[in-house]
């Protein structure tokens, strides 16, 4: 069975109807759904999901509490020794689910770190990812650091230099 992780800004508090579309798609097709815990998209994205009664849904969560699992799903804690929450912290989840998903669909707002992340991190492990700008409400096939270039220079109001450190190579 195909999974995909989904997820993107904690700035985004609405899906629109496209992202639904697409969600709703992977519904019809019975994929399992890898969500977060973060407010903004997880957040609703997890409440469509109760919407459409979804159950084939798992919410990662780093550490031995979620914040958010609106539809009390199966979830999957990430363990850590970090004591101190923050980026460090709840990025652990997306690296467990960008290994563990066949596909992402991320919904970015053109400024979070984090979504961005995601992103190469699936790109990293060999995975597609369908993007959702909200800065032009479109969609993009990443497969390469050389999309997310692309996708640069076409945003010139993104600020390279906060992105710098996730596209360089380690």
């Amino acid at each position: 069975m195909k999974k995909v992780f989904i997820g993107g800004s904690r700035k985004i508090s609405k899906i629109n109807s496209e992202i639904k579309k697409r969600i709703d798609n992977i519904i019809k097709q019975n994929f399992t759904i890898f969500i977060g815990d973060a407010n903004g998209v997880d957040k609703s994205v997890q409440k469509y999901l109760i919407l459409k009664e979804y159950n084939n849904v798992y919410v990662f969560c780093t550490g031995d509490k979620c914040r958010n699992n609106v539809g009390e799903w199966d979830v999957r804690y990430i363990e850590t020794n970090l004591s101190r929450k923050g980026y460090d912290y709840y990025v652990l989840k997306d690296i467990e689910m960008a290994k563990e998903a066949d596909y992402g669909l991320m919904i970015w707002d053109g400024k979070s770190r984090g979504t961005l992340n995601n992103v190469m991190n699936l790109i990293t492990y060999n995975k597609k990812c369908l993007l959702f700008v909200t800065i032009d409400n479109a969609f993009y096939n990443i497969r390469s650091v050389n999309d997310v270039q692309s996708l640069f220079s076409k945003y010139h109001e993104i600020k390279r230099e906060i992105f710098l450190p996730i596209l360089s190579p380690s």
